[in-house]
């Protein structure tokens, strides 16, 4: 019996329910119950049944699931697997912000440190995150940490300040506007370019459509254009070929390596001897819940 044939296995045995990002291995996103961005998998999260979950992902996606539901169980297959984004924002640096700005509503991209979170109103991922910020009843809007995302919703809502923090996701942002025109030049000028929005001001510039891995996912799959060139995480390709296997899909070597750390044998090991529990403080837990529920009552 192989690694995947024991989890699926053992998933009903331990009441565990298995979530993946997008941007995991293919062979982790078909033995995963759900596949999704960061949005739809704290919704499946959040409404599960089963008291085990095994999430697919780097550590603040399984944070954001703990601090959801408290109750369950929550298990992270490769404690290794961080997100270098996180890392760029501390809960110290943002109460100091407040204070400079008393009347501004402190938006977090779900992308942070729980400590984060704790501080912040609400949370949001790059798809919610126009609807929210559009909410909010403050004209002063802080944005951490992701300067890119950022920069977009300033776009978006011209009438709001934006804040930014000096935050991104390396991976999309050393991609630049050269890059595209490459990519055109070789593959053809009626190449599709769809984009993530923590990419750069001059890569969304040339883009034909900015959105979350979701949304691009979406875009792909309900439009008749037959090439396409995926501005994010090479990891959503698995899903995009399987569902548009008539369409020609191709990427500039956006990898992740923590996302990709995840391993069949890592989620075996969890699965079976439910280890790498993510355990958090429970105050700054019910702090950061507050943000998470906002980004759910908000983000609708």
């Amino acid at each position: 019996m192989n690694f995947k044939e024991k989890i699926l296995k053992l998933k009903q045995k331990k009441d565990a329910i298995i979530l993946a990002h997008y941007y995991q291995n293919g062979d982790i996103q078909d033995i995963a119950d759900y596949v999704g961005d960061s949005y739809y998998l704290s919704e499946i999260g959040r409404n599960c049944t089963e008291k085990n979950i095994i999430f697919c992902g780097v550590r603040f996606m399984a944070e954001s699931a703990k601090i959801l539901s408290p109750n369950k169980k929550v298990f992270l297959p490769n404690l290794n697997a961080s997100c270098y984004m996180v890392s760029m924002a501390n809960a110290k640096d943002i109460e100091e912000l407040k204070i400079k700005y008393p009347n501004a509503k402190v938006v977090c991209y779900i992308n942070s440190a729980t400590e984060v979170k704790a501080v912040s109103d609400v949370c949001c991922t790059s798809s919610s995150a126009i609807n929210i910020v559009k909410k909010l009843d403050s004209s002063e809007i802080i944005f951490v940490p992701d300067k890119n995302l950022g920069s977009y919703i300033q776009e978006q809502i011209p009438d709001k300040k934006i804040i930014l923090w000096d935050g991104c996701c390396v991976i999309h942002d050393r991609i630049n506007a050269k890059n595209i025109i490459e990519a055109k030049k070789k593959h053809g000028q009626d190449l599709k370019v769809l984009v993530h929005p923590e990419c750069k001001k001059e890569v969304r510039d040339l883009s034909d459509f900015i959105g979350s891995t979701g949304d691009i996912l979406k875009f792909a799959s309900h439009n008749n254009f037959k090439k396409y060139l995926i501005v994010t995480e090479d990891g959503i390709l698995h899903k995009l070929k399987q569902k548009n296997p008539d369409k020609e899909f191709y990427t500039l070597n956006m990898i992740c390596k923590n996302m990709k750390l995840t391993t069949l044998k890592d989620v075996y090991l969890c699965l079976e001897n439910l280890e790498n529990e993510i355990t958090l403080d429970e105050n700054i837990r019910k702090s950061a819940y507050r943000a998470l529920k906002n980004m759910h009552i908000l983000g609708r």
